[in-house]
């Protein structure tokens, strides 16, 4: 990563203009053009510098639902059901955590009854447990990452 990169990261972190040309906005305020950012931006995701790029949604308020699931998998099928979940166009953010039940992940539906559905997907294909925990409140933490060259 160099000093362009690092700009970029900083720059795209909140207050993403909503226009119609919002990437020109943001490489005219970087002082380069379109092309080098989106460019850039690819190479980032490329080297999963970066392993995401895109707005966060209000799912429930598109008729959808998600649930943070927690499950408890023997070491020694950790990665065969990691990549059994993760095959689920559901499931995102899986993560590893030293615990009894030692993954977790959210899964996000298009509507509240498929995460059922696809609770009893994941069991199916995996022989385990999934462990839904729904949304009792909803809180705004915003977090930025300034990086340094």
């Amino acid at each position: 990563m160099d000093t362009l990169d690092t700009a970029i990261i900083n720059s795209l972190q909140g207050g993403f203009p909503l226009s119609h040309a919002p990437y020109a906005e943001v490489a005219a305020q970087l002082g380069i053009d379109e092309t080098t950012l989106l460019t850039r931006l690819q190479a980032l995701l490329d080297a999963r510098v970066l392993t995401r790029f895109g707005p966060m949604y209000q799912v429930e308020r598109m008729g959808g639902a998600f649930v943070l699931a927690a499950m408890q998998v023997p070491e020694e099928r950790y990665d065969e059901v990691t990549a059994q979940v993760n095959a689920f166009a559901e499931v995102a953010h899986n993560y590893r955590r030293e615990h009894r039940l030692n993954m977790w992940f959210v899964l996000a539906t298009a509507t509240p009854e498929g995460i059922g559905a696809a609770v009893q997907a994941i069991e199916a294909a995996t022989g385990l447990p999934v462990y839904p925990f729904p949304k009792e409140r909803e809180y705004f933490v915003e977090m930025k990452l300034q990086v340094r060259a």
